[in-house]
């Protein structure tokens, strides 16, 4: 678990413009597109869903975009066009929307999840490349908001790093979305602060299976990164190591514990994109025809306010 990649955390404004990939927006060996290229594409490319390589090192064929406000959750930051994913996040993101309503929780905050094609992002995250990947806020005190109001909302941090402890801010409601949201089978791990993680290991749980999928990382006071495993019909999907055995709260979350630090927020104009060696396959979804920008916008009323 200690070698998983972090997404490093930060936001900041994303110019789209649609197209597919051009010599320019290759590497000078032209074995694949250059890391920030992959944020100009405004479309998915046309074709079957495949979520291929690593959630660190990978891509998406036919990515689907979630609607911007479903029962339980509304898209944050809709601008930076990062609202697409497989067709097996899209689904579980609505399924996790119909709990979070039914249990009365309030309204989930859905962040980045990949962009259109996924790849390297210019800036924000070191995975969310292959379509499976979605950070979700863990406040859960808005109403239900407009747009353009959803684009300049802060999130709420819930760790006390003096004392590695939740700040009185946090609450059943953040510690029984979580639970929602890890009891799904198509996840494979969440990413949590460390003192968030030995709050829940705390808690009278009638359950703890679930524990051991939610996986204390730096950073992540502010919301939790869902991951889901391979879907079926991805036959080019890396998947991660099996989690080891047991609810997790034990020496490795006293190991983290002792080593937490906060989220590292860079600016986008002094971020470094990563380059990792993307699958062969990904340079011609690059390149492929993409559906039209009409098509790929979610379905829903858009100006909402």
């Amino acid at each position: 678990m200690r070698r998983i990649l972090m997404p490093i955390l930060m936001a900041a404004g994303l110019a789209v413009m649609a197209g597919a990939g051009t010599a320019a927006a290759r590497d000078p060996a032209g074995v694949q597109p250059q890391p920030a290229a992959w944020g100009r594409l405004a479309a998915p490319s046309q074709g079957p869903a495949q979520a291929i390589g690593g959630y660190a090192a990978g891509c998406l064929a036919g990515g689907v975009p979630l609607a911007g406000e479903g029962t339980g959750y509304q898209i944050i930051r809709m601008s930076r066009n990062r609202y697409y994913g497989h067709p097996s996040l899209i689904a579980y993101l609505e399924d996790f929307g119909r709990k979070v309503a039914a249990a009365g929780l309030g309204t989930a905050l859905i962040a980045d999840m990949t962009q259109p094609r996924g790849g390297p992002m210019r800036y924000g995250h070191a995975s969310h490349q292959s379509g499976l990947d979605a950070d979700i806020w863990l406040r859960l005190d808005l109403p239900a908001l407009g747009r353009k109001e959803r684009e300049s909302l802060h999130e709420v941090r819930y760790v006390d790093y003096a004392r590695m402890s939740v700040t009185p801010a946090w609450s059943e409601r953040q510690a029984r979305m979580v639970r929602i949201a890890a009891s799904d089978r198509r996840v494979d791990r969440i990413f949590v602060n460390p003192a968030i993680k030995k709050d829940l290991c705390a808690r009278p749980w009638p359950d703890r299976a679930w524990l051991g999928k939610v996986r204390p990382w730096h950073g992540h006071d502010g919301h939790m990164h869902i991951r889901l495993v391979c879907p079926p019909g991805s036959s080019q999907c890396v998947p991660q190591k099996a989690l080891p055995e047991g609810d997790g709260c034990d020496e490795d979350l006293a190991w983290w514990l002792e080593r937490a630090v906060p989220a590292r927020e860079i600016p986008p104009e002094k971020a470094v994109p990563p380059n990792p060696k993307l699958p062969p396959s990904c340079t011609a979804v690059f390149g492929a025809k993409g559906i039209s920008v009409a098509q790929a916008k979610p379905a829903g009323n858009y100006d909402n306010n």
